[in-house]
Parts: C-alpha cells; structure tokens; sequence
C-alpha cells in the first residue's frame, strides 16, 4: 500500500512541476523576470486581475453600483415552479467557495508570500467581483431547461458562443469533470480528517487513523454523498440551504471573538498586510512577485472567479434577469474573501507563530494545525481555546462536505452534456465515488498526501484558462443584458435584447 501511495505522490508532484509552470510562466524566464515592475506579473497573474479590471472598467465598476440591489435580490428570493430560488443558487455556490481553501489557502498564502500576499487577495477578489458577474450573467443568458429544472454553465455557453459546437461543449464538459477529480481526493481526505481532528478535542487523546471511526465515518460520508447529490440539483439545494448559512455564521463569530478579544493586535495587523504588499520580508522570499502571485493564486483556489466553476450554480437560478443573478454571484466573491479569508487571515498573522524561534517547524506542519495553532496563541491557557478548535474543525468539515456536493452535482450535470446514456452516468457517479475514496483512504492510511493539495492549483488554472477567452467573446451579450438592466423599463429579457437565440428567455417573457 506504502508503495502506491509512493508512486501516485511522485505523480502529484510532477503535475504540481507542471503547473507551477502555467502559473509562473513567463516570470519563470530570465529575460522576462528583469523587466521592471512587469517581470513580477506572469501571464496567469495579468490574466485573472486584468481581466476583472477591464470587466470592471467596461461595467463602470458594477460591483459597487450594484451591491445593494444584489442585497435586495437575496433578501426577497422565492422559489418558482421551475429552477430553483437566486437564494439557493447563491447558497450552493458558496457550499464550493467557502472551502476548506478558505483556512488551507490562505494558511498556505500567508506560509509562502508573508502577510503581504492577503492584500493581493483583497485586490483580486475586488476586481473578481466583476468578473464573477460577467461569468454568471453568461450562464442566465444561455441556460437550457431540463424538466422543471435550469441547467447551464460553462459548457453551455462556451457551447452557444463558439457556433453551436458539440465538440466544445463536450470538451469543456470533459475539463470540468477533470477538473472535480482532481479537486475530490483533497476534499475527501479534508472531509474525514476533520472528523477525527473533532474527535480528538472532545476525547483529548490521539485517535489512530486506521481506527474504527475513521472507517465508520467514511461509510457515512459515502452514503451522503449518494443519497444527497444523486438526486439532482433541487435535493442538494435543500441541505446546502441549512448547511452554508450555518457554517458561514459560526464560522465567521467564531473568529470575530478572537479577533476581538485581540483587538490591540488590529493595528499591528494591517500594517504588516500592506507593508508586506510591497516590501515582503525576506523570509518568505523578500520579492514583491511572490506575495502579488500567492495572493491572486489563493484567492483564486478561494472564490473561484474567472474559472467557470460556479456557473452552474448561477444558470440554476430562476432569476427574473439574468444580471440579477450576476449582482448575486458577485457578493458571493465578497463573503468568500473580503469576509471570510480576512478573518481566516486575522488569526494567521496575529497569532504571529511564523515569528517565533519555531517558525520553520511550524511551516512544515499540516495547513489546518497551522490555523489551529495560530488560534491557540490568541487565546492562551484558557478554556476558550478549546472551544474554538472544536468549532473550527467542525466548520472545516463541513467546509469539505459543501464542497464535495456541489462537484458531485455539477459534474453529473456535466456528463449528462456529454451523453445522457444510463450506464455513462453510472460510470461517472462511480468513477467520482472511487476518487472521493481514494482521498479519504489516504487519511485512514495515515499518510500526509500533501500533493493532493496542489493538484487543486492545475486544475485551476486549467479551467481559467480555457473559461477566461470565452468571456471575452461572450461580453458584448453580457453588456447588452446589463444596458437592459439598467434601463429599468419593465420590458421583458428576449433574444432581441440580447442579439442572439435565448429560447429559455423567450419562454418566460410569453409567460408574463
């Protein structure tokens, strides 16, 4: 068994090589990396911020003039006969944006690019906001009906934009689904290790991986899964609509009474964000490029804007616009990473354990200890401490768990574009559990596949590339949409609107 494992972290880690590559690329080269100032910024880098910087100039920074009416959306959503609520699809898409890389990404972030590195992802995910709105707004223009459900995303309008092509659609079906699987293995292994890191604080002794609850508690996470995500779209929707709010909120009070009760560190705290925006110190490398990558990286793997990923979810939604839900989708960026990966960052930097004379073993210990560690020096000696571990942990569970759901969907959705043949679905449905396995076995195992990690930052960074170009071509329908939308004249969305055959939209305008 060792010996597997061996050989399949030796691939890990050559897809890692791999993707360090597509990341880095071309600071990676000399003559690139002397150019001043730009031999900082790779083309991964101008890409993802450029890209939400020119949609956010050409939507007249739409994220700000429209963040309340993306409010007002959530705060009235009601379901319909068909599709589900704008409340619900915002729901399910952030049970996969607050993930486990909400702690493990920003933990690593901070580990590599210094403190500096959460500025960029403030920066990133402002910009991203605009992009998460173009790219959801693309999914509502050009989402399918299926039974009493909407379906669409990035295989459908990548689909529509490129001539009606099969072969796009099903080759970016294809991606998405490499995409969940190789994301799965850490969201299993996450998923099951919270549970025995849970079990540990309540007992106060170390629990064996291989031990009975570990075992048990991946049948259970198997049965779930099948039960739950088998059972499309409006099933999942009904437990991420008690999951994510609850997770969300804990989550986020949690941390808020550590940071209170540090309040006197606050200061301390920006000023070591934005001086190591700039000026990083040299123990996490002393070079500007490398907090400006781990932030746009990080907050990449964190709110996913750009990459496609969440625009399921978006086409899902019964929207009475389709830059309705777009509004939504963009507040969805902002708890992702100004809120939740601020706070995340709060306890990482002020718990100032990368200063201390055990900094390098602190490195090289597991991501989430890391985080656990950092609360632990906020709340010193005290019962309190506990109490936040175990909330933590159990929030880092679900984290997983959320995440696991929406890539289970979302890639059957995916396959069902490919070929709606029963025995392919079944293939897929079983292809995906084997990999959850695979992950949540290496736990049992006991071995720290750390690779499993980076194989998340190549499919990232696959997806992005391929989704990105098709925004552009599909922007002139987007901003024709929102030019519609901020007339406000009551008239309804239809393909003479948007230029282009919307049958979904035409639907629902005769229906009105």
């Amino acid at each position: 068994m060792q010996a597997l494992f061996d050989v399949i972290n030796e691939i890990c880690k050559r897809i890692q090589t791999v993707s360090d590559w597509f990341w880095e690329f071309p600071t990676n080269m000399d003559w690139y990396s002397g150019i001043p100032i730009l031999g900082n910024f790779s083309l991964a880098v101008i890409l993802l911020l450029g890209s939400g910087i020119y949609f956010t100039l050409r939507l007249r920074f739409i994220q700000v003039r429209k963040f309340a009416h993306g409010l007002r959306i959530l705060k009235n959503s009601e379901a319909r006969g068909t599709g589900i609520s704008p409340l619900a699809a915002f729901f399910l898409s952030t049970a996969m944006r607050v993930g486990p890389g909400n702690i493990l990404g920003v933990t690593g972030a901070i580990s590599v690019g210094g403190p500096g590195a959460l500025f960029w992802m403030w920066i990133s995910a402002f910009f991203g906001m605009a992009t998460a709105y173009t790219e959801s707004t693309l999914a509502q223009i050009f989402k399918e009906k299926k039974g009493d459900e909407y379906i669409g995303g990035l295989a459908f309008y990548g689909k529509k934009l490129l001539r009606g092509s099969m072969v796009v659609g099903v080759g970016l079906s294809i991606m998405y689904i490499v995409y969940a699987l190789l994301c799965f293995p850490a969201q299993g292994f996450n998923t099951v290790s919270s549970v025995g890191q849970i079990a540990q604080i309540v007992t106060g002794d170390t629990i064996a991986t291989d031990s009975a609850l570990y075992w048990i508690a991946f049948l259970v996470l198997i049965v779930l899964l099948v039960i739950i995500s088998f059972g499309g779209i409006k099933k999942v929707t009904k437990v991420t609509d008690v999951v994510v709010p609850i997770m969300a909120v804990v989550y986020v009070l949690t941390v808020l009474v550590l940071v209170i009760v540090n309040f006197d560190r606050i200061p301390w705290f920006f000023g070591a964000v934005f001086a190591g925006a700039f000026k990083p110190d040299a123990v996490f490398g002393g070079v500007f490029g490398v907090a400006l990558a781990q932030g746009v990286k990080r907050g990449l793997m964190s709110n996913e804007a750009g990459q496609g990923t969440i625009t399921m979810p978006a086409a899902a939604s019964d929207a009475k616009h389709p830059c309705d839900q777009g509004c939504v989708q963009a507040i969805g960026v902002f708890l992702d990473t100004i809120v939740i990966c601020t706070l995340t960052s709060f306890v990482v930097i002020m718990g100032r354990m990368w200063l201390t004379e055990g900094a390098d073993a602190w490195f090289a210990m597991d991501r989430l200890p890391k985080f656990l560690a950092s609360a632990a020096e906020l709340t010193p000696g005290t019962t309190f401490n506990q109490a936040v571990s175990l909330l933590v942990s159990v929030c880092f569970g679900l984290f997983a768990f959320t995440c696991v759901l929406g890539f289970l969907s979302f890639t059957e959705i995916c396959a069902n574009r490919i070929s709606t043949n029963r025995w392919f679905i079944i293939f897929i449905r079983v292809l995906c559990l084997v990999v959850i396995s695979f992950g949540i076995l290496t736990s049992i195992a006991g071995l720290d596949l750390g690779a499993l990690w980076n194989l998340s930052d190549f499919a990232n960074i696959l997806i992005a590339y391929c989704n990105i170009p098709l925004l552009y071509i599909g922007f002139k329908y987007v901003k024709r949409a929102t030019e519609h939308f901020e007339q406000n004249d009551k008239t309804a969305f239809t393909s003479e609107v948007v230029g282009c055959d919307v049958p979904v939209w035409d639907e629902k305008a005769k229906q009105q």
